[in-house]
């Protein structure tokens, strides 16, 4: 296998830059330089009888989609936007409504060629150097640059989803409803975080799956231009005010009897697809995203219950506010982010100080039962929460490209 010429040395250091979808520094080299891969734009080969597929590393999942979708394939796992490369997918091992039976990404990556900052070229897979393959999955971009991947597509017989929305009042109802639901593919809830009372632990849970052959839609559906928002004003249109105001009509338009509809797998997956920019409502101070998960045994279920009430008693409520249960199916990567649990993942508008010592009450809870923050959607968490939340560090660490490195592993390596 020929070997590529090293990587200049006019950079003090490099990292993978993808399509820039994460919400905090993991795919940020302050100081250093970035490796576009969005010109990593082709398709290889695929297979029509197996679904297998490769592709460089710089197609985005919304390619794929487009492509193999009218040909009865889709993606085995997806986060909530396509507008994520091949390669930051797996460099994040993201994971997507149906971890709780197909896992992570990773899970269905077969094998990528990675190319080190010195030229060498390893091809990776379970078989063929597979603690390269281990680390690279969920290794942030560190390990080098993935210059292609195969993945293994799952079939489908059309483009619909067929979807059941409940309304539920309490946690305990939530957790009923993800056991009870885990026979369908997809499963997910939203939560309303807007206040106490009653409000602490009522949302609207969804199961779905792939729409069965011979299934009849009616009517026709055609992609509409995304909306836009158009300015950023000057103070956060998302307040407690406007967020509890919302999330009332949001929770109470579901009604009390489950509904079922029907749609088109874009429309399901990818809302916030279809809003450019929509984090300009935030103002000119930003967000942050806040995404934990904490393991079944050892009180996870109450830490959930905890972290609810921190949030509830803070005022800071959170607009977006998702639970899910993940499964028990083990990721190859070393720092996959999912464990056997239940995630929680929140957006908060940026309040400085105040909003940062909600955060290291939270991070308390989440430590204590030894969860974990999700890296991709981080830009705050100390590195004593991210050391004792992915123990698996020391073991990865090896494995870093000597020429790469992110703003996030400074920050969460500077004081060991």
């Amino acid at each position: 296998m020929e070997n590529l010429p090293p990587l200049p040395d006019f950079a003090d250091s490099y990292l993978p830059f993808g399509n820039g979808r994460s919400y905090g520094d993991s795919c940020l080299n302050t100081n250093g330089a970035l490796l576009s891969t969005r010109r990593l734009d082709r398709f290889i080969a695929f297979d029509p009888g197996s679904g297998i597929l490769r592709c460089e590393s710089g197609v985005l999942l919304a390619d794929i989609s487009r492509l193999m979708v009218p040909r009865g394939w889709f993606l085995p796992v997806t986060p909530g936007t396509r507008f994520v490369t091949v390669g930051g997918a797996i460099a994040n091992d993201v994971h997507g409504k149906n971890h709780h039976n197909q896992g992570t990404f990773g899970c269905h990556v077969r094998r990528f060629m990675l190319r080190r900052s010195d030229g060498d070229k390893r091809l990776c897979s379970e078989d063929e150097n597979p603690d390269w393959f281990s680390a690279t999955i969920g290794g942030l971009g560190l390990t080098g640059l993935i210059l292609w991947a195969e993945i293994q597509l799952r079939r489908i017989e059309n483009p619909w989803i067929v979807s059941e929305a409940e309304r539920f009042e309490h946690l305990d109802d939530f957790f009923r409803l993800s056991d009870a639901g885990s026979g369908h593919e997809y499963t997910v809830a939203w939560l309303d975080c807007s206040g106490p009372g009653r409000r602490i632990g009522r949302g609207i849970f969804t199961r779905a799956d792939h729409a069965p052959a011979g299934f009849h839609h009616d009517g026709a559906w055609h992609e509409r231009g995304p909306a836009v928002v158009g300015f950023t004003p000057p103070l956060s249109l998302v307040n407690t005010l406007s967020v509890r105001a919302f999330n009332s009509l949001y929770f109470h338009r579901a009604g009390k009897v489950p509904v079922i509809t029907t749609g088109h797998c874009e429309s399901y997956f990818y809302p916030l697809d279809h809003v450019l920019h929509w984090n300009r409502i935030y103002g000119p101070r930003g967000f942050y995203q806040y995404q934990c998960v904490v393991p079944d045994n050892g009180g996870g279920r109450d830490a959930i219950a905890e972290l609810l009430r921190l949030i509830a008693d803070s005022g800071m409520a959170s607009f977006l506010a998702v639970l899910k249960q993940f499964g028990e199916r083990a990721s190859p990567g070393m720092l996959s982010f999912p464990q056997p649990g239940t995630t929680l993942a929140l957006d908060f508008p940026n309040r400085g100080g105040s909003l940062h010592r909600l955060f290291a009450c939270l991070d308390s809870v989440v430590m204590s039962v030894r969860g974990r923050l999700y890296p991709a959607k981080d830009g705050r968490m100390p590195g004593a929460v991210f050391r004792a939340g992915f123990p698996q560090w020391q073991r990865f660490s090896p494995y870093i490209d000597p020429g790469f490195s992110s703003s996030f592993w400074r920050r969460v390596m500077e004081d060991t």
